[in-house]
């Protein structure tokens, strides 16, 4: 990865694009590449959020499947069953919203770093040689 002591340098747009391409397949990892402390948290949230789905993801399938006859039952209360599957699917919800939230962190982080390419570049207009107005060999 990068180096987050070393000095940033502005961004082009290809850059930035890069990183929103990076961002958007693993929050974080763009930041990163753009020199953005934020990163680093993105991917913890991000590494976090994928662990609690994976675990508690597996152990609910394991458990549903042991009790898929008793909660395909007709019952006299069927909110007992939606209160009994949200108490297994509680944890895998929660790492999913981890997720979204480390994916529209990263996905605000890139939106910024896009606008910062763009008014970079507008201020290095200057450096732009001058247009040819008369055509070649016509003077």
């Amino acid at each position: 990865m990068s180096d987050p002591s070393a000095p940033r340098k502005p961004l082009d747009r290809q850059q930035a694009w890069g990183c929103l391409t990076a961002n958007m397949a693993v929050p974080g990892t763009g930041s990163i590449m753009a020199r953005r402390t934020a990163g680093y948290f993105q991917v913890v949230i991000c590494v976090t959020a994928m662990l609690l789905t994976l675990a508690y993801g597996t152990r609910f399938i394991a458990w549903y499947f042991a009790n898929r006859a008793r909660l395909n039952e007709m019952q006299d209360d069927p909110l007992t069953v939606l209160d009994e599957l949200w108490i297994h699917m509680r944890w895998v919800v929660a790492g999913m919203a981890l997720f979204a939230l480390s994916w529209l962190w990263s996905l605000a982080t890139s939106l910024s770093l896009l606008r910062q390419a763009k008014a970079n570049e507008r201020a290095n207009r200057t450096n732009v040689p001058p247009r040819i107005t008369k055509p070649p060999g016509k003077m």
